[in-house]
């Protein structure tokens, strides 16, 4: 590819006859007679190296040198000044501001040519390590996305992929595919009375003991927490899916020894069989985890194939529901606020909104179950439509009372995003509250764009083009993350907390991190760390140069009235990078 040159010098015949050699030489030059044209140029350009001369009217090459430097995209051009003088502190004033070269007027034609072609050369070694380490950080990051960093096994992105490899192509194909979701019985009671640390040496044994107990030609992939999921492929009939059932449950009938101390825990499994539950990978998975759900409430350490027939928990989910077609109206809905914190300046910059439930009865019902209810039943629409007013509402009333600069993040359903009138909607909210767009963060996950990239895109360039500001949430957690950053628009990226979770002692976790902030900052992408909870796991945020962190060792999610006096009382994080 011809390298582009950009020349900046005030003296037209200089200027010309630099142009015309570089030219000949079969490179590229563009011309600047300004310094002011110059970094226009350069920000348009991107060109391969810069010629400048130091003394210009209206502005100095320093003073160019000095802009291009700030701007991290142009930070990295090879930069040769030209220049009539020879005093040693001239040569450190440009040294000192960035400059790769000096070319002393008069100079000849092979000094240019050969301060050019050193420079160019450099400059390619450089790319090539840093391009060769991209690449080394990509491919390690791309398999820890699809591994489970505890056990080693794939995780829930792999088992997509696998899912999709082995399902049949023709319709005619009598394949069956048993999915079976294995779960731990009591496995939270283990967590509370002996430690995080001992729950997670207990789930790698496990991991150990499933893969010992089948055979292994067949998919184990661990899903989260204390589930796990085996695919079986290669099965003729019902019965062999049971056969290894039975097998699994015995298997766990043997005591686990760790730590010199023995642990007895056993299994539930719930059986989803393909073609007959379910077409796709969701829908097994689903009603897998109903049947799971069914083995558990008989008592647990069985296994149960899903049936049609299994209403569970139908009672209290409708009733749920019910309480929720009215939870608006009764306005039983509240709005908190986690404040997000710049990790440049310690400050808190902004917030994201967080939706509860507080319940007559029940008391606080958190959004994982309600959210799943409402947007089966459309109710998330009115709802998702109640909570932007309001956030927008109450940040603006913020920026009125001397907090100009507060940023807000509001998650957006799969029902909001592909409403056909969203965008609509949003500018009338925004143009009701008399928020500018710039302060406002959509939150996305992965999830939501899979259907249909390309409309997704267009809806996502349709809402950016009103200023506002979009994010990736729960990164590393999706589908297809890598490939989904290249192609969407995304401004921001979310890095799950389960990856920033006991970091410090966690090497595969920090990798994956460390190689995300790497791609994030690569891609122009400001990074954001939820769920930071302890000073170990802030140092390391730190370190690696994330932008901005979210969690609880600042402040949990707080009410609006709280959220306000935290902002009055001026807190701030001590550890910035």
């Amino acid at each position: 590819m011809t390298k582009k040159i950009l020349v900046i010098e005030d003296e037209d015949q200089v200027r010309e006859n630099i142009l015309e050699l570089l030219e000949a030489e079969g490179l590229l030059p563009i011309g600047a007679e300004n310094g002011a044209t110059g970094i226009d140029l350069a920000k348009a350009n991107r060109p391969d190296l810069i010629l400048c001369d130091v003394m210009m009217p209206g502005g100095d090459g320093y003073g160019v040198l000095s802009q291009l430097r700030q701007d991290s995209a142009l930070a990295g051009i090879p930069f040769i000044f030209l220049t009539a003088k020879a005093a040693k502190a001239d040569f450190r004033q440009g040294m000192e501001l960035g400059a790769d070269d000096y070319l002393t007027k008069p100079f000849t034609r092979s000094e240019l040519l050969s301060a050019i072609a050193t420079r160019l050369k450099k400059r390619a070694i450089v790319q090539e390590s840093y391009h060769s380490e991209l690449k080394q950080a990509k491919q390690q990051l791309n398999y820890w996305m699809h591994h489970d960093s505890l056990t080693g096994l794939p995780n829930r992105l792999s088992l997509r992929e696998k899912f999709k490899q082995i399902k049949p192509t023709n319709s005619k194909d009598k394949k069956i595919i048993a999915i079976l979701c294995i779960g731990l019985d009591r496995f939270s009671q283990i967590n509370d009375n002996l430690g995080h640390a001992f729950g997670d040496l207990l789930l790698k044994a496990v991991a150990e003991r499933i893969i010992t107990s089948v055979t292994n030609f067949y998919s184990i992939i661990r899903c989260n927490a204390d589930r796990f999921i085996l695919i079986l492929d290669n099965i003729e009939h019902k019965k062999d899916a049971i056969a290894v059932c039975e097998k699994l449950v015995h298997s766990f009938s043997q005591a686990f020894t760790l730590k010199n101390q023995e642990i007895f825990t056993t299994a539930s499994i719930g059986v989803a069989i393909y073609p007959r539950d379910g077409s796709n990978i969701d829908q097994l998975l689903d009603r897998a985890n109903k049947a799971l759900f069914q083995s558990q409430q008989q008592g647990g350490n069985q296994y149960q194939f899903y049936s049609a027939v299994l209403s569970i928990g139908a009672s209290d989910r409708v009733a749920l529901q019910t309480s929720l077609h009215y939870a608006l109206e009764r306005k039983e809905l509240h709005l908190y606020y986690q404040p997000k914190v710049n990790l440049a300046t310690g400050q808190v910059m902004g917030a994201e909104a967080l939706l509860r439930w507080h319940h007559p009865e029940r008391g606080i019902i958190g959004p994982t179950r309600f959210i799943p209810i409402a947007e089966e039943t459309g109710l998330i629409v009115p709802i998702g439509e109640w909570v932007l007013q309001n956030a927008c509402q109450q940040i603006k009333k913020l920026h009125d009372i001397g907090f100009p600069y507060l940023r807000l993040a509001v998650n957006l359903s799969g029902r909001q995003f592909t409403q056909i009138d969203f965008r609509q909607k949003l500018v009338k909210i925004l143009t009701a509250t008399n928020l500018h767009p710039q302060y406002l963060e959509l939150e996305l996950t992965e999830n939501i764009l899979v259907e249909n990239t390309e409309i997704a895109i267009r809806r996502l360039n349709a809402l950016k083009a009103l200023g506002l500001t979009i994010a990736i949430d729960d990164f590393g957690t999706g589908y297809s993350s890598l490939s989904y950053l290249q192609q969407f628009p995304f401004d921001v990226l979310k890095i799950d907390q389960c990856f920033i979770r006991n970091i410090s002692e966690n090497s595969p976790n920090a990798a994956i991190t460390k190689a995300i902030i790497e791609m994030a900052n690569n891609l122009n992408l400001k990074v954001i760390a939820e769920g930071i909870e302890t000073k170990e796991e802030l140092d390391f945020v730190c370190q690696y140069h994330c932008d901005i962190m979210q969690g609880y060792i600042f402040s949990p999610p707080l009410s609006a009235k709280e959220f306000k006096e935290l902002l009055i009382s001026g807190k701030s994080l001590s550890c910035v990078h």
